[in-house]
């Protein structure tokens, strides 16, 4: 099989650099496939040698604006970092416990996990989707041009990005045991929670870290809401390494 590329972002003091060094990680254990892994970034220190780096793209936005993720919209110029062919993008906080080859095997042009907090939307977690490099330059074409309209219509990156894939009939998603939640499918519901810790579910692959918690506080049992009680999830960390 030809090599793949896995690539990530990183930007701003959000996440530090033991969040690249730990996908990376995590990618290497978990995969069978030759693949390139890239991270576009604006400070490459401290990022591990294995990791090639990129600058990181520009992309015209106001400054001083809510965090919405739009920066990931760059990946999808028509020549982006000079890459080819198929390429799955990660956010840096997911945790991978499983092989993941079949995201390069599954049949489809564009595939994204499906974003669990309204199911029955039809709209994509931006965590982990594969797509074809310079295969859809309209999505950040247009989202350049007319940048306000599309702040005004819909909340955050992901859910332009699946209207404009949906449009061209391109959308499928993730098998959803693959992707799961972390607050939605591995930590107990509501009273089960406070007597029964977090686990993995059957099937999972890399399991999605949006909002609250991130990895570093699910280990230590820190919901990050007041109205949310986990218990601590140390397994975490037998995954969650460089």
């Amino acid at each position: 099989m030809e090599k793949v590329n896995i690539i990530c972002m990183k930007w701003g003091d959000k996440f530090p650099p033991e969040y690249v060094n730990r996908l990376y990680g995590m990618v290497e254990r978990n995969i069978t496939i030759p693949f390139r892994f890239v991270c576009f970034t604006d400070n490459k220190n401290n990022i591990r040698p294995e990791v090639e780096i990129q600058p990181l793209p520009e992309l015209d936005i106001p400054k001083n604006i809510p965090e919405r993720g739009w920066r990931k919209l760059s990946v999808f110029a028509k020549d982006f970092g000079g890459l080819s062919g198929k390429t799955l993008f990660l956010d840096l906080d997911v945790v991978i416990v499983d092989n993941i080859d079949d995201f390069f095997n599954a049949s489809g042009e564009f595939l994204i996990a499906h974003d669990k907090l309204k199911p029955e939307k039809m709209e994509g977690n931006s965590s982990v989707f594969r797509f074809e490099i310079g295969k859809y330059p309209y999505i950040l074409e247009y989202f350049v041009k007319n940048f306000n309209k599309v702040r005004n219509e819909v909340r955050h990156e992901q859910a332009y990005l699946t209207r404009e894939i949906k449009k061209m009939g391109k959308l499928q998603f993730w098998n959803d045991a693959w992707v799961p939640s972390f607050k939605y499918h591995c930590v107990p519901s509501w009273v089960k929670s406070w007597f029964k810790a977090p686990s993995i579910p059957k099937g999972a692959k890399i399991i999605l870290f949006h909002g609250l918690p991130n990895p570093p506080e699910a280990i230590k049992g820190i919901s990050g809401k007041w109205y949310r009680y986990i218990k601590p999830s140390p397994w975490i960390e037998k995954y969650w390494i460089e």
